[in-house]
């Protein structure tokens, strides 16, 4: 691969700016770089609207994620979103709000253990920790 891959773009543009503009370059070494810098310019604003569509599909995928948690929502629009993002690769465990259960008990076993060795918390607080903890068979 060629040095050029690995150089930034916007240095490159300007360096090729420069060539057209400086009066004691060949007009042959002008031509070059004005078809360089066109077709640099051409590959970046590629690269750009490239960018603008991925951002618009994440926001409209991150939309069809909204409408699976939103109570108003349809049973038939939860049915579409859910192919959807299912069709993009999507699935329930990704998202952050569909904690299994089992994990979120663990959680919160954990934050009441925390509650018992954190010296900020009040003793009334850490007496619920241990009834909450011992009501639910947690050896602390």
């Amino acid at each position: 691969m060629s040095d050029e891959h690995h150089k930034d773009p916007a240095r490159v543009a300007a360096g090729l700016k420069a060539t057209i503009h400086n009066p004691r370059v060949s007009e042959e070494a002008k031509m070059r770089a004005t078809e360089k810098l066109e077709s640099l310019e051409g590959h970046s604003k590629t690269a750009e609207t490239e960018g603008e569509d991925s951002e618009h599909t994440h926001r409209q995928l991150g939309g069809y994620k909204a409408t699976l948690s939103n109570p108003s929502t349809s049973a038939e629009a939860k049915a579409h979103a859910k192919e959807i993002l299912e069709a993009a690769g999507y699935t329930d465990h990704e998202n952050p709000a569909n904690v299994e259960s089992e994990e979120h008990q663990k959680r919160v076993f954990a934050g009441y253990l925390s509650a018992l060795h954190n010296p900020r918390v009040s003793e009334a607080a850490k007496e619920h920790a241990r009834e909450y903890l011992a009501y639910h068979g947690h050896k602390f």
